[in-house]
């Protein structure tokens, strides 16, 4: 299965979603490293700072040639600022530039920016405008359902931006008011696939598995799926998904040798791109998700959030190899019982859930609320 967005021709129709401060350019090479991921957008970057070469938002665009193809996510109210800051995507080379219409962060919507960008469809269409008009690339918007329940515009917004001339929508089946508390609303998804003429929609909001991401699309019409959480607790979620869409098929869950090595090549990507100390003191909020699938982890945890350094990982991966023994068979599987923590879906009414299963974690990151 493919998905084109604008000229722009996706192998999948599977993306990942951009958060702040985990969307780097280290997760995203190791995420396609992994397959399956048609398209990986940055972290939202300001489009005033994109403009004034702050080290901070040129950092965030950072890209390399295995990065492909790649879009930004920028965010802003003020229409030339927002023109020219695609333009300079462009001159960037990124393949789209991104829309955030559904950050529900009060920093980023007390300027007009995020969720606050639905409120007023006349001014974002018109701003919209602009921007699809400064540059050939393709011009992409990423919203939420609406403010709250008595204000589900997504629908009315995602007609007026077709008619403003972007080449797809984003929607997360939450509103702004939920946060990424209560139920992902399906139906929300749908009505607003039913209003857009021609441009895909792809849907967002608690996708973990690859049956629920067929599932989003059969229920509400989307082209595409858009995974942000459930790809840090599974970074694989792509390639099983790729591959469940295309065969029906699932693939097995990832050894605990597979997730040492995964884990281990992402904090390399750390260290290429930050440096040392700084890729892994970043890495450290990164650690935990990796873990959540290794059985008794806790101690490991512990001493591995604290690592400054490419020798204090690999010592706290050597002391909980050696901890780890005691609860290991003559074949190295856990004696102890034990399932990975399956993240479930939530959708309308539905959990598809067992009574292992635990419900996806927000991480903590510069944005606390996302």
């Amino acid at each position: 299965m493919s998905l084109k967005i604008g000229f722009l021709e996706l192998a999948t129709p599977l993306c990942l979603s951009p958060l702040a401060g985990y969307t780097n350019l280290p997760f995203r090479r190791v995420v396609r490293e992994l397959g399956g991921c048609g398209l990986a957008t940055t972290d939202l970057v300001n489009a005033r700072s994109l403009l004034e070469n702050n080290r901070r938002a040129l950092e965030l665009v950072a890209t390399s040639p295995d990065d492909r193809p790649w879009a930004v996510q920028l965010f802003g109210a003020v229409a030339s600022e927002m023109r020219d800051a695609a333009k300079k995507c462009e001159d960037l080379g990124a393949n789209a530039v991104d829309i955030n219409m559904g950050c529900p962060v009060r920093k980023v919507c007390k300027v007009g920016g995020g969720s606050a960008m639905m409120t007023e469809l006349t001014k974002t269409a018109e701003l919209v405008r602009g921007m699809v008009a400064a540059v050939k690339i393709p011009v992409t918007a990423k919203m939420r359902l609406g403010w709250d329940e008595k204000n589900l515009t997504a629908p009315d917004l995602a007609s007026a931006l077709e008619e403003a001339g972007v080449s797809a929508i984003f929607v997360h089946g939450r509103t702004r008011e939920q946060g990424f508390s209560g139920l992902v609303n399906l139906q929300g998804i749908a009505a607003v696939v039913r209003a857009v003429k021609h441009i895909p929609v792809i849907g967002n909001g608690d996708v973990t598995t690859p049956e629920g991401a067929k599932r989003m699309m059969g229920e509400t019409g989307c082209r595409g799926v858009s995974i942000g959480r459930g790809a840090f607790y599974n970074p694989w979620i792509f390639r099983a998904t790729a591959r469940y869409l295309e065969t029906g098929e699932l693939m097995p869950e990832p050894d605990f040798e597979e997730r040492i090595r995964v884990m281990t090549r992402h904090l390399e990507r750390n260290i290429e791109f930050f440096g040392e100390e700084r890729g892994c003191v970043v890495f450290r909020k990164v650690i935990p998700w990796y873990a959540r699938q290794f059985g008794p982890a806790s101690g490991f945890k512990k001493e591995a959030v604290l690592i400054s350094s490419r020798n204090d990982y690999e010592k706290a991966i050597h002391n909980y190899r050696e901890w780890r023994r005691q609860f290991l068979d003559e074949n190295g599987k856990l004696r102890i019982p034990f399932r990975p923590a399956r993240l479930f879906s939530v959708f309308a009414g539905d959990v598809e859930a067992s009574p292992e299963c635990a419900s996806i974690p927000v991480p903590k990151g510069p944005v606390e609320k996302w």
